[in-house]
């Protein structure tokens, strides 16, 4: 399960911002709008992508969240 507010959380405090992240994807900011709320899902290359570049400090916790409270 993917954690939204703490994607969104690591991805400012890097100092990106969700148009940075969408662009790092290779998508449109709609269609990370969509990925962040469960309406499409992250593939393997973006997450990669994403970790590379911006560098999550933990990205299982982002992308593979067992359970948001």
């Amino acid at each position: 399960m993917f954690n939204k507010l703490l994607f969104q959380y690591e991805v400012k405090k890097k100092g990106f911002t969700l148009k940075d992240a969408a662009h790092i994807m290779g998508v449109d900011v709609t269609t990370l709008y969509r990925k962040m709320n469960g309406e499409s899902d992250f593939y393997r290359h973006e997450i990669q992508k994403l970790c590379a570049e911006i560098g999550f400090d933990n990205p299982m916790e982002i992308f593979f969240a067992e359970k948001i409270t």
